[in-house]
């Protein structure tokens, strides 16, 4: 069984970046690192999955992103995590207290661009990016004939409905972005994740996720990048992902033969030999 290492006790009461995080590190310590880390509404534990196929091969730093999982609630910081980069600079920090270099960064969703901030504010620390059904903005824009896959009416309801009833609006949502109804356990489970978040912080971060706009970030990332495309993707059509692949100046395509918003869960075999590739 595999043994996480333990954050020391005195960096614990500190509220090390470590601690606040929950993280974890599994696999070989004397390997290269790869950091998993989740999108809005999950936590750690969405990579549970594919982390048997990691472990042998790397050092995996896992974490729980303010406001999910183990996050320490005390040290929440809701100007902090209004935008994206407060996401970001998490992950730097978590980089600088464990001193991780030449990092692979795992994003999931709306942590790709999370990942790529990072790696751009701190390139130092990061050697590649791999971006999970990715999207630079979610919202249309007209004027420039972007299409995100949402109107400006579309992410105000969706915003809306997520004040008016987090549990209602957790059980339309989660099926709507696993896009696996063949497949119901799984819609429930991702349901039963977001409804383990506390619905003030879940709120600020559909909103920091929603109406972020990473088009011009991405164009400044040098990291050789994987992009991973699932097929009926609700919330990162192909419009988005492609044009994500067409910012990032060193982008590789891969598509998945996965459905879903959510190929870690719903193919994590596939997605896992993926990801291999691109890093060996």
């Amino acid at each position: 069984m595999l043994t996480p290492t333990a954050v020391p006790t005195g960096a614990r009461s500190a509220r090390s970046a470590a601690a606040r995080h929950c993280v974890r590190v599994l696999g070989r310590p004397d390997a290269p690192v790869l950091l998993l880390v989740h999108g809005f509404g999950g936590d750690q534990r969405a990579w549970d999955r594919l982390v048997p196929s990691f472990v042998d091969r790397y050092r995996v730093v896992l974490l729980d992103q303010a406001g999910a999982g183990g996050f320490d609630s005390a040290t929440y910081d809701r100007e902090r995590y209004s935008t994206l980069d407060g996401y970001a600079a998490d992950l730097v920090a978590v980089c600088e207290e464990l001193d991780l270099r030449d990092v692979a960064v795992v994003g999931h969703s709306v942590s790709s661009t999370i990942a790529a901030r990072a790696a751009v504010l701190a390139p130092e620390r990061f050697s590649r990016v791999v971006m999970i059904a990715p999207s630079a903005r979610y919202l249309d824009d007209p004027g420039t004939g972007y299409d995100g896959g949402f109107s400006a009416d579309d992410i105000d309801e969706l915003l809306d409905s997520l004040d008016q009833n987090y549990l209602s609006w957790t059980t339309s949502v989660g099926p709507m972005v696993m896009g696996n109804p063949a497949r119901p356990e799984l819609g429930e489970e991702l349901t039963a994740s977001f409804r383990a978040l506390h619905p003030g912080t879940a709120r600020d971060f559909a909103r920091a996720t929603f109406l972020s706009d990473s088009r011009e970030l991405l164009t400044r990332l040098q990291a050789p990048t994987l992009v991973l495309q699932s097929r009926d993707d609700a919330l990162a059509p192909d419009s988005a992902v492609r044009e994500v692949v067409a910012l990032v100046p060193h982008a590789t395509l891969v598509p998945l033969d996965a459905s879903g918003h959510c190929p870690h869960l719903s193919a994590p075999a596939q997605t896992a030999a993926a990801i291999l590739a691109h890093l060996s």
